[in-house]
């Protein structure tokens, strides 16, 4: 999609973003490398010799069972030595994935036309976001009104989805605004200061402007879709992972099945230890996790058997197609190894 330049903010101050964040970039040897070193904060647990890197994201949705798998010594109990690393966004981790620096990772809705195009397997859903939200400065009171203005964006995520949505229902574009690819903690800085207009965005970050920015309006959120796109995050490995270390793989899935059953029936605990993990405020996780709904491991059993799930990616596919994502819709069962997932718990 064909993106105009911005104007708010300098090419001094913006081309860095532009050339070293942009998610369009192909990243591959020393350059994933580097990325993977950059994303930084990882941790271990379990001396198990059958080890698995893991990436996630400083969220409710993204750390939630990573946070319950280390708190109950779940990587040791089923043989697996776990090497956590915090990531930004999905796509990076899809990258990451690609190149071998990867086993496992997490990813929003937005990032899930990469394995739909092949560039992962889906091995487990995780919950249905309700994060995501276009966001406009103050005294901007609709998606027409963004016409001409510039719209931060994380590109290839669920801020990037929402934003499609949003000018879609409006009548519009990207073409209609000056879309900027952004990193999140660019875009809270930027958005704060007021040097774009507006952002395609998400919940817990988004909370974060709202206290630096009074008056800030939110023009659309997830459930203003939700009839005809759900949105769900996801667990994703690398190809090369799932087809050659199908042992790994399995018990990777039944780490996460154990701590989805963790997660639904001690929602307020697991909101401690991913606070824990993430060193935020215990309020804020919560926050942040109740813009979700969090699906217990019986019942993405039940929705990955009936085909529920298959809908889901099927709708989203239509969405990627319409958006430039995908030349054509993509069969989930190419890389939704649901298989897999119902039978770790067999």
């Amino acid at each position: 999609m064909t993106r105009k330049g911005p104007t708010a903010m300098s090419p001094a101050a913006m081309s860095p973003v532009l050339t070293r964040r942009s998610l369009t970039s192909a990243l591959a040897g020393a350059a994933a490398l580097a990325l993977l070193a950059a994303c930084g904060g990882g941790s271990s647990s379990g001396d198990s010799s059958d080890k698995v890197r893991f990436g996630y994201i400083n969220d409710f949705n993204g750390a939630s069972l990573i946070a319950v798998a280390e708190s109950r010594g779940l990587w040791k109990k089923h043989g697996l030595s776990a090497e956590a690393k915090v990531f930004t966004n999905g796509p990076l981790q899809i990258q990451a994935l690609g190149t071998d620096n990867l086993d496992f990772g997490y990813i929003g809705p937005g990032a899930m036309w990469l394995p739909a195009s092949g560039q992962a397997k889906v091995v487990a859903i995780n919950t249905l976001g309700n994060s995501d939200r276009v966001l406009a400065q103050p005294g901007i009171t609709s998606m027409r009104q963004l016409k001409g203005k510039t719209v931060a964006v994380p590109e290839g995520t669920s801020g990037d989805m929402i934003l499609t949505l949003a000018l879609r229902k409006a009548g519009m574009t990207k073409e209609d605004v000056k879309a900027v690819p952004m990193d999140p903690s660019t875009i809270v800085s930027a958005f704060s200061s007021r040097q774009v207009d507006g952002a395609g965005f998400w919940y817990p970050a988004a909370a974060t402007i709202k206290k630096q920015v009074p008056g800030l309006v939110e023009l659309a959120k997830n459930a203003d879709f939700e009839q005809d796109v759900s949105f769900p995050t996801a667990f994703v490995a690398g190809n090369k992972v799932v087809a050659d270390q199908p042992e790994k793989t399995k018990k990777v899935l039944a780490v996460l099945r154990e701590a989805m059953a963790f997660r639904s029936e001690h929602t307020d605990e697991t909101i401690e230890l991913t606070a824990a993990k993430l060193k935020l405020p215990v309020d804020q996780v919560k926050a942040d996790a109740a813009n979700n709904k969090v699906l217990g491991v019986d019942e993405l059993d039940r929705l990955t058997e009936d085909g529920t799930v298959v809908k889901w990616l099927k709708g989203m596919n239509d969405y990627f197609v319409d958006a430039g994502k995908l030349k054509k819709p993509a069969d989930p069962k190419t890389y939704y190894t649901g298989d897999l997932f119902t039978g770790a718990g067999k």
